[in-house]
């Protein structure tokens, strides 16, 4: 993930809080030279265009200590080859600039006995290997999914798996499918940033007027509309619901949104807003839904906005998309498999005292904290660290 995206991301997230005890260096998603072309002149460009370049450093200072972002040269686009000896071929050039640029600041800051964690960038499968570090880590924190992903990334990411020396996965159905390719597999959930998301109990922050403006109960969601949604459930639940307002808040997939969705009176779609406004936003929800279609790749997914709805002492109607979530969240959460069960649940929410449960919330949520994840993975590291180095 980019260093600056609009939404928080595990891999920046858990980069902020390695930082806390370590010198960490976070290697931006490298631009290709389509990329260059496509986003020049905008904001996203411009801060990277001085460091673009092959003689350059680099490196962009952050305002979080011991973190530093890395800025490769830009790479050639060849995701529309074939796989094949010409697309391998063609991808050792481009590890080849991103090995080049990681080698200068292991040189300029002097480091010694580093660590590389490979997380989710399994489109460059080899730069690690390249490096030789002091341990190999693969941090996976989604199945591979789209043609995109799958047209390349089945064999790059079968290879990172099977060298790295432990692999770190966000849910334990990923942990399933790669302990067959290394034995070394860990599972540490996802968490959120509880300090963001409580700022929505604060009695002076006012509840954001795309949702303060809709009639009353409010029930929202805040994230990505695509593909994980159970868009057929909805269907039933909304009709179900017609004195209620839905609003799904964030970006569009609309080639998976079907035509209904549009066109339902009583479902607003205000679009992409700044993760900064997500407390404002929350606040005004009266329920917090998570309606992901329960299949294979949602087995994978510990969704962050579970907690930061929590966070925000919010309740929660989910569907039972992963069995898993039921151990980090204790009895605070309705988890549903049908739509008459979900529209039950969304009763009993609003039925209850909107205080009551608000202590138990902000108790799960603290429990699941970037801190208590980076701790975990943190230990996860040592032990590897020093059984190789023992070695």
């Amino acid at each position: 993930m980019k260093f600056d995206g609009e939404y928080e991301s595990t891999n920046y997230t858990i980069a902020k809080h390695l930082a806390k005890h370590n010198q960490v260096f976070y290697v931006d998603n490298p631009y290709t030279w389509k990329d260059y072309a496509r986003f020049k002149g905008t904001d996203d460009f411009n801060r990277r265009k001085d460091h673009f370049g092959f003689f350059a450093d680099g490196i962009i200072e952050t305002t979080t200590p011991n973190l530093r972002v890395v800025i490769t040269p830009p790479l050639a686009s060849i995701h529309f080859l074939p796989e094949g000896p010409i697309y391998r071929a063609a991808l050792k050039l481009n590890e080849w600039l991103i090995t080049k640029r990681i080698k200068q600041v292991i040189k300029k800051y002097k480091l010694k006995d580093y660590i590389f964690i490979n997380s989710y960038n399994f489109h460059y499968p080899n730069v690690g290997d390249a490096l030789d570090p002091s341990l190999l880590v693969y941090h996976c924190v989604d199945p591979l999914v789209s043609d995109y992903d799958l047209k390349h990334g089945s064999i790059s990411e079968a290879h990172i798996a099977k060298v790295s020396d432990v692999i770190i996965c966000s849910s334990k159905q990923l942990c399933v499918e790669k302990g067959p390719l290394n034995a070394n597999t860990h599972f540490v959930p996802n968490a959120a940033d509880i300090s963001h998301s409580q700022k929505a109990l604060a009695p002076d922050l006012p509840v954001a007027d795309i949702i303060a403006k809709l009639p009353k109960p409010v029930l929202g969601y805040f994230g990505n509309i695509e593909r994980r949604m159970d868009f057929d459930m909805l269907k039933e639940v909304i009709a179900a619901n017609p004195d209620k307002s839905f609003v799904f808040v964030g970006p569009q997939g609309k080639i998976y949104i079907p035509d209904w969705f549009f066109d339902t009176p009583n479902v607003y779609l205000p679009g992409r807003m700044p993760y900064e406004d997500m407390p404002a936003i929350v606040k005004g929800f009266d329920v917090a839904l998570l309606p992901f279609k329960k299949d294979e790749v949602s087995r994978t997914i510990f969704p962050l906005k579970l907690f930061e709805y929590l966070g925000a002492g919010k309740p929660v109607v989910s569907t039972d998309f992963n069995e898993d979530l039921k151990d980090f969240t204790a009895d605070t959460v309705a988890y549903c498999s049908t739509a008459a069960e979900y529209s039950a649940a969304i009763a009993h929410a609003l039925a209850e005292d909107p205080q009551a449960m608000i202590p138990k919330r902000l108790a799960v949520a603290a429990d699941n904290t970037w801190d208590k994840r980076a701790e975990e993975f943190s230990e996860i590291l040592n032990k590897y660290l020093e059984l190789k180095t023992t070695k």
